[in-house]
Order: C-alpha cells, then sequence, then structure tokens
C-alpha cells in the first residue's frame, strides 16, 4: 500500500543514503527501507539520494549504481519527463500528488505505477522529493478499485466544500488547487461566462509562462476543449497527447509529453454559465465513475457560482442604487455643476471603476474636467499622458467618438491589439499598458438634443468587466448628471439675463443734486437673484420726485413687470409730476392694458422752496420721516388699493418737509415677520432708525437692513432714503 502521501518526511536512518546526499537529515525519523512500496527520494536538482529494496525490485537498478543520476531520466519514459518535471515543481512548490504513472520498470518495460510524489524538507525548508511507487504486479484489480475509491473519496470532499463557500474566490481555489489535487491533475482553469460569446479565465493553477495573461478571455468559438464544452454543454475526454493535437492542433499544451484532458461544462437550468478545464500529466483512462463524479463537481460549482452570482447581482443593485442616490443628492445640492461634477468622480471610485475622467465640451474642444483614481498618485500619470497625446478627434473609439455621435460605447475587454489601435507610438502604447486597462465604459452627457460631455469609466481589476447592465447604469447616472449642467447653465443664463435687466432698470447710483443726500438698498430673493421691487429717484426743476414699489410676484417675470412700472412713472411724471395725476394715470393704463400683476407704490414729490412732500399710496406701506431734531413721523396707511385694483379716486398727503429732514420708503420684506403683526415691524424700524441716528443714516443703511429684516426669510427688499441736507451760512 502507498504510505500518505501528505507525510513529509523530514528525516530517516538507512544504509540506502547516499553518503553524499543532505548532511543534516535527522537519524531516528521514518525508516522506508521495510516498506513494500518503491521509495525512490531526490535532492532539489533531482538527484537520487536514496532508494530502498523494494525500489531495487521495481526499477530493476541496485541503489549504489543510482546515486547522483537524474530520477526523472532514469525512472520515466522520456514522454513523460515534461509531466515528471511538471509534477515536481507543483510539489515544491507546496502540493501534493498521488495517482498513476507510467514508470520503467525492471527489464525497461514501461508500465502504469500508482505514484505518490511528496517533498522532503529539512530544517523546515524543501530539500528534494519522495517518489514512492507501488508495485504494478501485485494486486492489480484490487488497487485499481482502492485509487478509484480513494480519487472519489477525495473529490466527494471537495463537493462538500463547494457548498459551503461563500465568496468567488473560494470557489476558484477549490476548483483549481483542491479539486485538482483530488483528481491527480497538475493544470486546472475554471472559466466563466461573462457574455454570450465570451469566456473569462476566472482561476488558472499550472500551465506555461503567462497563460494567465493570454488566455485571460478567448471566445465560445475558439477551437479548445473549454470552448467545446460549453458551446454543445457535454464533457470533452482526451486520452493522449496523439488524441489532443488531432482534435486541437493548434492547443496550447502545459507542458511535453504526454497529456490527458477533461473539460466539463457548467450548467444552470441547461444554461452554460462556464467551464473546468482539468489537464493531467500522462495517459490517463477515465472510467465511467469518475466521468459521473466530474460531472457532479461541475453541476456543484455551478449551483455554487450562480448562488453567489445572485448574492453579487444583489449587492451590485444595492450598491448601484446607493451611488445613484449619492450623486443625485450631489448634483441636486449645488449649481455649481463643475464641483458638483468631479464630486460624482470619486463617487463611483472605487465601487463602479478603478478610475473615471468626466470631460466637458467648451468651445469646440473636449476638456477634461476631473480624473478620479484609485490609486492617487495614478491621477497625475494620466492627466500628463492625456496632455501629451490628447484624444483624436475623428478617432472610431474613445471620447470623441462618443461626444460626436452622442452614441455610448461599451468594451467588455480592452485587449492589447485594442491598445495598439488606439494609440499614437510605442511610448504611447507602453504608458498604456501601465494603466493597465481591463474594461471600459463610455457615456455622453447629453441634455435637451445636446452632448455636453462625456464620462468614462474604467476597470482596471481582472475580476471586473462591465456588462450592458453596467453600460445602462452609467447611462442613467450620466443622464442626471446632464440634467444638472443643463439647470446650471439655463440657471446661469437667467441669472445673468436677470442681473442685465436689474441692472438696466435699478440705479446703480443717483444724480448729486445740491441740497440733497440719497441713498438706495436692493436685495433680492430666489434663485435668479432679481426680484419686483423698485425705486427711483427724479429730478424736476428744483423739485424732487421719490418712488418705492412692489411688483407681486418674483423672479423674471417679476423683473420685467417692474422695469415696466418704473420706465411708467417716470414717463408719466415728465408730463405731470404731481402725485394724483401720475398715480391716477397708472389706474388707467392698468385698465386698459390689463397688466397681469398687482403693484403697490408709494410716490411723493418733495417741494424744497415750500418745504412740502405731497404724496400718494397706492396699496404701498407707509413711509417714515425722521426730523432734523430726531423726531420721527409715520405716515398714515394707504388711503387706495394697489394699482390694477379697480380705478378708485386717489388723494394726496401733504405736510411740511424741511431742511434737514429724511424720507424713508421701503417693501415688506424689511419689516415683516411670520410672528408679529405689521406694526411691530414698524417699531423695530423706528427703533433701528434712532439707534443710528438720523445724520449716519444714508451711510449706515446696509446696517440698518441687517438689523431690521427677518434673517429666517427670503422676500426681495428695497429701501429709499433721501435726505434734505440743512442750509449752511455763508
Amino acid at each position: 500500500m502507498v504510505p500518505d502521501p501528505g507525510c513529509c518526511h523530514d528525516q530517516w536512518v538507512t544504509s540506502r543514503v547516499h553518503p553524499d546526499s543532505v548532511p543534516d537529515w535527522d537519524p531516528d525519523a521514518h525508516h522506508l527501507d521495510g516498506l513494500t512500496a518503491a521509495a525512490v527520494a531526490t535532492d532539489l536538482d533531482g538527484r537520487i539520494v536514496y532508494c530502498n529494496d523494494a525500489a531495487e525490485r521495481l526499477y530493476g537498478h541496485a541503489c549504489e549504481q543510482i546515486f547522483g543520476v537524474d530520477a526523472v531520466t532514469l525512472l520515466f519514459p522520456e514522454d513523460f519527463h515534461g509531466a515528471v518535471r511538471e509534477i515536481a515543481g507543483q510539489v515544491l512548490a507546496g502540493g501534493r500528488w498521488s495517482e498513476e504513472l507510467t514508470a520503467i520498470t525492471a527489464g525497461g518495460a514501461p508500465r502504469a505505477v500508482n505514484m505518490s510524489v511528496s517533498p522532503v524538507h529539512s530544517g523546515g525548508e524543501p530539500a528534494g522529493l519522495l517518489f514512492l511507487g507501488e508495485d504494478p504486479s501485485a494486486g492489480v484489480g484490487d488497487r485499481t478499485a482502492r485509487r478509484t475509491s480513494e480519487r472519489l473519496a477525495r473529490l466527494a470532499r471537495v463537493t462538500s466544500e463547494l457548498v459551503m463557500a461563500d465568496d468567488m474566490d473560494t470557489v476558484t481555489k477549490i476548483v483549481i488547487s483542491h479539486a485538482a489535487d483530488a483528481a491527480g491533475a497538475t493544470v486546472a482553469s475554471l472559466c466563466r461566462l461573462v457574455d454570450e460569446n465570451t469566456l473569462a479565465l476566472v482561476g488558472l493553477r499550472g500551465g506555461r509562462e503567462g497563460a494567465a495573461s493570454r488566455w485571460a478571455t478567448f471566445s465560445v468559438d475558439d477551437d479548445t476543449p473549454v470552448s467545446e464544452a460549453v458551446r454543445t454543454g457535454e464533457p470533452v475526454v482526451l486520452n493522449g497527447r496523439e488524441a489532443i493535437r488531432t482534435r486541437y492542433p493548434e492547443l496550447e499544451m502545459a507542458a511535453s509529453g504526454e497529456r490527458s484532458m477533461v473539460a466539463v461544462p457548467l450548467k444552470v437550468a441547461g444554461r452554460p454559465i462556464g467551464a473546468i478545464g482539468l489537464s493531467f500529466p500522462g495517459r490517463r483512462a477515465f472510467d465511467s465513475a469518475e466521468l459521473e463524479f466530474f460531472g457532479l463537481l461541475a453541476d456543484t460549482c455551478a449551483q455554487a457560482m450562480d448562488r453567489l452570482q445572485a448574492l453579487e447581482d444583489a449587492a451590485d443593485r444595492a450598491a448601484k442604487l446607493a451611488f445613484l442616490a449619492d450623486a443625485s443628492a450631489e448634483l441636486g445640492r449645488s449649481l455649481d455643476y463643475q464641483a458638483t461634477l468631479r464630486r460624482v468622480a470619486h463617487l463611483g471610485v472605487p465601487g463602479f471603476a478603478d478610475w473615471c475622467s468626466i470631460s466637458l465640451l467648451e468651445d469646440d474642444d473636449l476638456r477634461t474636467l476631473e480624473v478620479a483614481h484609485i490609486d492617487p498618485a495614478k491621477v497625475a500619470f494620466v492627466e500628463q499622458m492625456q496632455e501629451r497625446y490628447p484624444p483624436v478627434r475623428d478617432a472610431p473609439h474613445g471620447a470623441w467618438h462618443v461626444a460626436r455621435t452622442g452614441v455610448s460605447e461599451l468594451i467588455p475587454e480592452v485587449t492589447d491589439e485594442m491598445l495598439a489601435a488606439g494609440t499614437q507610438d510605442e511610448e504611447h502604447l507602453r504608458l498604456a499598458r501601465e494603466l493597465n486597462l481591463r474594461s471600459a465604459v463610455s457615456v455622453p452627457l447629453t441634455a435637451r438634443g445636446k452632448v455636453l460631455g462625456v464620462i468614462t469609466w474604467v476597470s482596471a481589476d481582472e475580476g471586473r468587466r462591465y456588462t450592458p447592465a453596467d453600460l445602462t447604469f452609467a447611462e442613467d447616472l450620466a443622464r442626471r448628471a446632464a440634467v444638472a449642467i443643463d439647470n446650471a447653465q439655463l440657471h446661469s443664463e437667467v441669472r445673468d439675463a436677470a442681473a442685465r435687466l436689474q441692472r438696466a432698470v435699478l440705479p446703480e447710483s443717483f444724480e448729486t443734486t445740491p441740497g440733497w443726500e440719497v441713498t438706495g438698498y436692493y436685495s433680492p430673493s430666489g434663485r435668479t437673484d432679481v426680484g419686483g421691487d423698485f425705486y427711483d429717484v427724479i429730478h424736476l426743476d428744483g423739485r424732487v420726485a421719490l418712488f418705492v414699489g412692489d411688483v407681486m410676484g418674483r423672479g423674471v417675470t417679476a423683473a420685467a413687470a417692474m422695469a415696466q412700472m418704473r420706465s411708467a412713472v417716470r414717463a408719466y411724471a415728465a408730463v405731470d409730476p404731481d402725485p394724483v395725476t401720475v398715480i391716477g394715470s397708472l389706474d388707467q393704463m392698468f385698465a386698459k392694458l390689463d397688466f397681469a400683476q398687482l403693484v403697490t407704490l408709494v410716490y411723493a414729490v418733495v417741494d424744497p422752496a415750500a418745504d412740502t412732500l405731497e404724496l400718494v399710496s397706492a396699496g404701498h406701506l407707509p413711509p417714515l420721516i425722521v426730523r432734523a431734531d430726531g423726531s420721527q413721523e409715520h405716515l398714515p396707511f394707504a388711503d387706495g388699493p394697489p394699482l390694477g385694483v379697480g380705478t378708485p379716486g386717489r388723494t394726496a398727503t401733504s405736510l411740511r418737509f424741511a431742511a434737514g429732514d429724511t424720507f424713508i420708503a421701503y417693501t415688506d420684506g424689511l419689516i415683516e415677520q411670520r410672528v408679529e403683526h405689521i406694526d411691530q415691524g414698524q417699531a423695530r424700524l423706528a427703533a433701528a432708525v434712532a439707534a443710528l441716528g438720523v445724520h449716519a443714516l444714508p451711510n449706515r443703511l446696509e446696517e440698518l437692513v441687517e438689523t431690521v429684516r427677518d434673517h429666517s426669510r427670503q422676500d426681495d427688499i428695497a429701501v429709499l432714503v433721501a435726505r434734505r441736507l440743512p442750509v449752511t451760512a455763508g
């Protein structure tokens, strides 16, 4: 019986050890001389340093004659040299191997030997290999049955591991390591169907150098055992190199010499999802029980992968919904869309991508707004590369193509051929390879049929390949971002237009008039930064007309109506500035033109020669008069309704207005608060005016407003202050 291949023999005592072998193998350990199994040990270079009597009988060589001889060339046929060296390398790397293998036995005849290979350690470090072979002439039937039984038991343990696996990394490890060891395969692969035409290599153990990169993705239509197993839904079994070469003449072999291969499809409800590939050293005959168990292994693996994929999909959907919610909150938080887009780029890294680039079309140029990368050091690298090699406008792929066509672009697998075709020279290709691009999706930022820019998401992770579902998600995010950009740009345009309108209709400063000090304050509410409050001063032959008005409503509509009102007041005042006449004319204008907005207005004319002020109020709050001695006088409330409410007869209020007196007219935004009556607001205004002092009032108007206003409310505020300067002697 072959001993457990896992018993890594540290040392032994025997006369069969070559005297020049590793010197510190400690005596008094395992005794191999008496085993019925043929034991041959080698050093790390593969030279024989030990054999027992059973080995002399099995292989037909006296031990003292073969010390220092290469074990592979002596004990195995040439066609199996590559396979045995492959096994040796795998075992020294930390594995173990136990299966049937063809060896050259006594008399020179190659025969099947039940072989196990395990590492020999010295001082805790690998010092060589131990080959244990069972004489094939004794109990062949029992040996074969026992070997099959042990193999199936090992495979059964593997399937139970798959049932308990809780992530894809664990499934991959079980398949390419545990299952391969249980079956005796030296090369194992697990492939996953990423779309109906493409297989991705999830995991690989063994094989030639660079195989994982070369087979990262490949087509279902390729001429390989794994591709055929997925296409047909049936296992592919190949016994011997000749069978492999005949069926797949271009297939890359894992090692030279004899091989056997099995590829089994992974299916869920008859739907292919991938395949397991196993490659064995030498010729390998697979009985029906083994093949049936390979099918069971594949079914268990497929169910585990499908279960984990469902969990992964659910987690992915939840993450995407959370990302969309966060991104939407960011996009709705500010009208500074450039700063917002920068934050969105970083929100998606690394959850959705390893790096993200956002570019905007400005003046017929695609300008990179932000680059976010999982490795911050790579950001400068990407920016420098883009500056050195700017995107080609007429390229058939990439950001410019998406911006030009408005059509999204999904690249599930970025191949080296794509990089070579999309770069401008060898240095550009070298830099592009450093970014380790694996998969990409680019989507246009489109609003109202116009492309505003492009968002590109890139994966540098071997395990993440973008799918049509990812493209749909990216397009959803891009639509939201584009709407935010469009809204911000529209707001900016409206705000600029409103600001120009505001500047056009509200005086930035007042004409200097001898004997007068005049100042105004205006603060709009609302997102357009304009409103319907207005004021003005008209200088007449020695007299001065003062008015403050309030158009109901906000925004550009109210501002436009305000502009009309201000122009109308100035026009009527130019004909006849009398307050009753001007307000009456405005009433007639409203009646004839069906003016849509309600307007309150207080209009006053001061005659310095007569020291009088004559005033008419159309539904407006009463102005405040501050006398030269600091006393205050609130004018009576309006004696008529706002403009546009019928055509009532208007009457004027006349009062004395001497040098040193101050006229303060304002709109309701200055004094109104939610929790108080209007007369309380007037009292707060009066107290604030008294605290400032009448002579300082024109210069400290902004301070007055900040003291009186309700900061919890958003309302337009307009204040006009006009003071007759005292007469100076001289």
